[in-house]
């Protein structure tokens, strides 16, 4: 089961956020609605500290369903669909900055009174995590990367992926031919990998002539170009909290770079989880939750 919450991001954009858990412990007596339209209601017992999950680029907040089930007994675990993904709005001529991501989700999880909370990201959303870690210490008081590079991935990256974009062969039939083509087909697929087909197939929606993404090509690559041409070392060093990183062995941060990551972080840590890609909560989730528990268990509770 899942609760949607509406919140208001940075110049009126509508946001989803969503508290996973079985079911969600949520007594209606307690819910409010503030001036944004969003709900206020307490998931979790009442003091429980709060955790803010981040998805990456094409992702969606039940990416982290898995995740946020666990820590939902003894936290209070709210992932968000940032713009321009899953349910949250996709304005056409919206910002697609840094800034705006990272306004987001401040704005996210002062609305849902969730500071001072653990940032948990992948990918694009761990940027966006230590962005706002380096921002707003006084919000945060953990953080945990999963396999975002710190370095600037250059004007090749961003052509491979329009590239890539116009490789899809959209519309899908069926949602077994999404999880086919991602889990076997790709061209960027170095060997079959089911989780990467059923991460795909979760960001698909039926339309009147088959399968399609949730979001707009066009826009991912907004978002993208944001932050490809630049490094991100600086706002790292200036994150106050403890901080894990957490890579795939073979994921897309390599060991050096994210042990240098752990270097610059004033309070890094490293982890790494075997048997995993990119998509390493989603690969291999029991291994991704033995990989941060202990770091979770060391923040303590409050």
């Amino acid at each position: 089961m899942a609760r949607r919450i509406d919140v208001t991001g940075t110049g009126g954009v509508r946001l989803a956020a969503w508290e996973f858990g079985d079911p969600p412990k949520t007594d209606p007596a307690q819910d409010v609605r503030d001036g944004h339209g969003a709900h206020h209601g307490h998931t979790a017992p009442e003091g429980s500290p709060g955790v803010l999950l981040l998805h990456g680029l094409m992702g969606r907040a039940s990416h982290w369903a898995y995740t946020a089930r666990w820590l939902s007994a003894r936290y209070r675990a709210v992932a968000l669909d940032q713009r321009g993904h899953g349910r949250s709005d996709k304005p056409p001529q919206g910002a697609f900055t840094r800034d705006a991501y990272v306004d987001d989700a401040e704005a996210a999880l002062e609305q849902l009174g969730l500071a001072r909370v653990v940032l948990i990201g992948h990918a694009m959303g761990a940027l966006t995590a230590w962005q706002l870690a380096a921002k707003r210490p006084d919000l945060v008081r953990g953080l945990i990367i999963c396999d975002m590079r710190a370095s600037a991935l250059g004007a090749a990256s961003q052509r491979e992926w329009g590239q890539w974009f116009k490789s899809w062969p959209l519309p899908f039939a069926t949602l077994a031919d999404v999880r086919k083509w991602f889990g076997e087909d790709d061209p960027w697929v170095e060997r079959p990998n089911p989780a990467r087909g059923e991460f795909y197939a979760e960001v698909m929606a039926e339309s009147p002539d088959g399968w399609r993404p949730v979001f707009e090509p066009e826009q991912m690559l907004r978002s993208r170009e944001t932050w490809v041409y630049d490094a991100h070392w600086e706002e790292l060093a200036q994150v106050r909290c403890p901080a894990l990183v957490v890579r795939g062995l073979d994921g897309e941060l390599g060991r050096a770079e994210a042990q240098e990551m752990v270097r610059v972080l004033p309070r890094g840590q490293y982890a790494e989880v075997a048997d995993a890609g990119h998509l390493v909560h989603y690969d291999q989730p029991e291994a991704w939750r033995a990989a941060i528990e202990p770091f979770l268990d060391s923040l303590g509770d409050h």
